[in-house]
């Protein structure tokens, strides 16, 4: 088989094989998918980076050194998703004398790296937002989770009552519960954003915005392989820039900018001459290139971007420290803001793992994996209710569900390690906030009635029923050995308020461990009761 078309058959399978698994997993509301699926999503290059996972890092440099950015048409699940609404968006379209719609376009490089300089120091002063919003995997993992999964939910309840019809009950009803309006707008605005600059310009997010596929961008000029022109063979037809969605080809000069190169073979698999190959870098070849031209063509070339590049980084400095320390003293401002009183203050309940609040906003990127994953529906991703700078970060909401006390499903799936993984003798003792008790909000109080529903659904009885007003008891919350898991908050029956509430630690404590007898199996039933 040619190279031809070999090439690019065997990265469209590459991209099956990685985007399927990825996709369904977070689809899965079912959880028929094995767990260890989780393992491919820690090899996006964000994710390893922000959890330290050192040999993923290198594998994905020697990738990038040895074979250009096949990263970005093979593993990055967002890259793969924008292969797709491309090919949507050819379907159908009529080419006109053979012409295709992509163009060489010269590379926007003092954007793309002033963009990447400027978000790396800002997370590396503590400000991660910009990264939350340009990191590829993040964002589609907020499409996966937010528009992909409701629409799967959605067309199985769609199957399930047309099977009920016929008295068959292989499927059942499903309740969307895992989204909110801020994360349903957050994955609408990306998806919008991929279809918009795909139908104008391929891969541009690839290569303008993308965080990651600048920094590959950086690395790809030196690969080992690269794709090159033979002049001899060809023609200058243009077809090969015509079908380059990176808008890396320039066919008057018969130069590939490599540093945009995304390693889907289009180009190669459209040229009729063989005239464009996948092979070793001209700046390898030494015996066949002269070292004066090599020198002349590529290194000025490569150290004209250097100084530009680092210009460009130089001078993102001290705006990236302007907007850090802003950022931080909002922080400051809301820390001081807080109150006992104003539970509308008070801080967001972060996942076990988690270890601190300051913590989980420095590392997590917000793909929403845990929430989808998370078996009592509890995760919900945060609006601008706890400020800008925990904006669609997943915190516990206790409004219909508890967490589960022997659950390490969060910690076990997320990627970046924003939530560390912990075993379930330590997420039993794991205490990511404390239950508060407000009398004047109680029944028992109110009413003058028993309830019990709280210390009923407590896992380590720190929720206790004490003798009250004559043969009335009331609850009584023993710190120590409470762990914040919501039992008693989302059983509560008081309303407009309950009388029962998390108050979150922004530092996780160890909780004591309660005596054996009183460890209950919580099962939460409609009532409470």
């Amino acid at each position: 088989m040619k190279q031809t078309s070999l090439l690019k058959r065997l990265r469209v399978i590459l991209a099956i094989l990685f985007f399927v698994p990825i996709i369904l997993y977070f689809v899965d509301f079912a959880n028929l998918l094995p767990d260890s699926l989780h393992g491919l999503l820690h090899l996006q290059i964000v994710p390893a980076i922000l959890a330290g996972i050192l040999w993923i890092i290198i594998a994905q440099l020697l990738l990038v050194l040895v074979f250009g950015r096949l990263y970005c048409s093979v593993i990055c699940p967002a890259g793969v998703l924008q292969d797709i609404i491309n090919r949507i968006y050819c379907i159908g379209k009529k080419k006109k004398n053979g012409k295709r719609r992509f163009r060489y376009k010269k590379p926007m490089n003092w954007f793309r790296y002033g963009l990447l300089a400027l978000t790396t120091l800002l997370a590396v002063a503590g400000s991660i937002e910009l990264l939350l919003l340009l990191d590829p995997y993040s964002n589609f993992g907020r499409v996966a989770a937010n528009l992909f999964r409701p629409l799967v939910i959605w067309g199985n309840n769609l199957i399930a009552d047309v099977l009920m019809k016929f008295d068959n009950y292989t499927l059942y009803h499903v309740t969307i519960e895992t989204i909110t309006i801020p994360s349903l707008i957050a994955g609408a605005v990306v998806l919008l954003l991929f279809v918009g600059l795909v139908a104008w310009r391929g891969r541009l997010f690839c290569n303008t915005l993308c965080p990651v596929g600048s920094l590959l961008g950086l690395i790809s000029r030196y690969s080992l392989l690269n794709i090159n022109f033979d002049k001899n063979a060809c023609i200058q037809c243009g077809k090969c820039e015509k079908s380059c969605k990176a808008e890396a080809i320039d066919m008057a000069s018969m130069h590939v900018d490599n540093s945009r190169c995304v390693d889907c073979f289009n180009c190669i698999s459209s040229c009729s001459k063989d005239a464009l190959h996948y092979s070793i870098n001209p700046l390898f070849k030494n015996k066949e290139i002269n070292k004066d031209t090599v020198k002349t063509a590529n290194v000025s070339s490569s150290r004209r971007s250097f100084l530009s590049t680092g210009i460009t980084v130089a001078s993102t400095v001290p705006l990236a420290a302007a907007l850090a320390e802003q950022v931080n003293g909002q922080k400051r401002h809301r820390e001081r803001a807080h109150g006992e009183e104003n539970e509308a203050n008070w801080s967001p309940v972060t996942p076990p793992g988690s270890i601190s609040l300051e913590r989980f906003k420095d590392t997590c990127t917000g793909c929403h994996l845990c929430v989808v994953q998370c078996p009592t529906h509890i995760l919900k991703p945060a609006g601008l209710e706890y400020g800008f700078d925990y904006l669609l970060k997943p915190h516990l909401s206790y409004n219909s569900s508890y967490c589960n006390y022997e659950c390490t499903v969060c910690s076990d799936v997320c990627p970046n390690h924003a939530i560390k993984p912990l075993t379930v003798e330590q997420k039993i003792t794991t205490q990511v906030g404390i239950a508060h008790f407000i009398k004047h909000r109680c029944i028992v109080e109110i009413d003058g009635t028993d309830c019990g529903a709280c210390s009923e659904h407590c896992p380590t009885q720190a929720v206790k029923m004490v003798p009250y007003k004559g043969d009335l008891r009331i609850p009584h919350v023993e710190p120590e050995i409470c762990i914040g898991c919501g039992g008693c908050e989302s059983i509560c029956p008081a309303r407009p308020a309950r009388a029962i509430i998390i108050k979150a630690n922004e530092v996780h404590l160890l909780a004591e461990k309660p005596k054996e007898e009183e460890i209950k199996e919580v099962v939460v039933d409609e009532f409470g009761f």
